[in-house]
């Protein structure tokens, strides 16, 4: 496990300097603050004690803080921010004052947690996977590969690129690989649509996978399952290369490897992507949700029910005064979710909160 950095700056002078050093090392751990501690003790919340609503917390409050037009002084100032409770305020305080936190000096000893937190970032090893791999001893990159029968084939595939699933996809890569896709798909067919979702979206400079939603006229919520045209798809980005691995595929989503034709000596790393066929009525809802963020679709939804409304990945419904949903309403574009609900519309590099 990472550990935490101490800025040291060596002076010649060092009582001129202190006043001087002292704010560089507050601002160095602030900024750490909300982005690695924050996100350190939100996945072992997930992944370790499967407290899902501590999770969510401690990700708000790193997003709240982050945004924030001027560094936290205090776990007080902290407080006063929407997402920041007083347990937050306290660690920040301590951080600030210290430079570490003793909850998460302690869980970087305890040789469970640690391993259970690194081996669910191999792709396909959730939470209980994981323990369940510790438990028989199982705890790195060597074990695993010692170990390899255990594992499913996703798990395997997961192991097989681990290094390159853990670098971020750069923004111009990204791009590269959105144009192979969207022209593959309307070769295929025109009607098509499809739409690169997630943080890459929202404008992200970098992305963790390729996350490709994707419709067609044929295919509604009225209609039968059309799996060919999922698969159709999947096929031809396999027959031209750029999918390398499958993990799974079923009749509405596929999960796999893919990776950028070479150019010139230099090799692309292997990328994860995710390719869902949504109904043509519901793709909207669809887009809206796994563009994000998380918080800013909580708020939304939050916002939709205070209006009357139920929303979520699927529909818009009208709530009843019974406070049962009613048919889903037409949704021809994201913007109609916004003014459905009356929200002021935000583009997608605005969600990012």
């Amino acid at each position: 496990m990472r550990e935490t950095i101490r800025p040291e700056l060596k002076s010649s002078n060092p009582p001129a300097d202190t006043h001087w050093r002292e704010a560089i090392r507050l601002c160095s751990m602030r900024k750490m603050f909300h982005q690695e501690v924050t996100c350190e003790l939100a996945n072992y919340e997930r992944n370790v004690n499967r407290a899902i609503h501590k999770y969510n917390a401690y990700r708000k409050a790193a997003s709240v803080i982050s945004k924030y037009p001027t560094k936290i002084k205090s776990g007080t100032e902290a407080k006063k921010l929407d997402g920041v409770g007083a347990k937050i305020a306290e660690k920040i305080d301590e951080f600030l004052a210290t430079g570490k936190l003793r909850k998460l000096e302690k869980i970087r000893q305890d040789d469970t947690s640690s391993s259970i937190n690194f081996l669910t970032r191999v792709s396909g090893i959730g939470p209980a996977a994981a323990r369940k791999l510790v438990d028989e001893g199982i705890k790195n990159l060597e074990d695993l590969r010692s170990n390899e029968h255990k594992l499913n084939h996703h798990q395997k595939i997961g192991l097989k690129y681990f290094e390159d699933f853990e670098m971020r996809i750069p923004r111009s890569e990204m791009m590269q690989m959105q144009e192979i896709v969207l022209n593959d798909v309307n070769e295929l067919d025109a009607d098509f649509i499809a739409t690169v979702c997630g943080s890459f979206r929202r404008g992200a400079e970098s992305s963790g996978d390729m996350d490709i939603l994707l419709t067609h006229p044929h295919f509604t919520s009225q209609t039968s399952k059309q799996p060919h045209l999922l698969h159709k798809v999947v096929q031809s980005l396999e027959d031209c290369g750029f999918i390398t691995d499958t993990l799974v595929k079923g009749d509405t989503k596929f999960m796999g490897v893919c990776q950028l034709p070479s150019d010139g000596d230099k090799v692309f790393p292997f990328r994860r992507i995710d390719i869902r066929l949504i109904p043509k009525d519901q793709y909207f809802c669809g887009v809206l949700y796994f563009t994000g963020s998380d918080i800013f679709n909580k708020n939304m939804r939050g916002h939709a029910l205070e209006q009357g409304f139920t929303l979520n990945e699927y529909t818009l419904r009208p709530l009843g005064v019974t406070g049962i949903a009613g048919e889903a309403l037409p949704i021809d574009s994201e913007k109609d979710i916004f003014d459905y609900i009356q929200y002021k519309y935000r583009e997608p590099k605005e969600r990012s909160e």
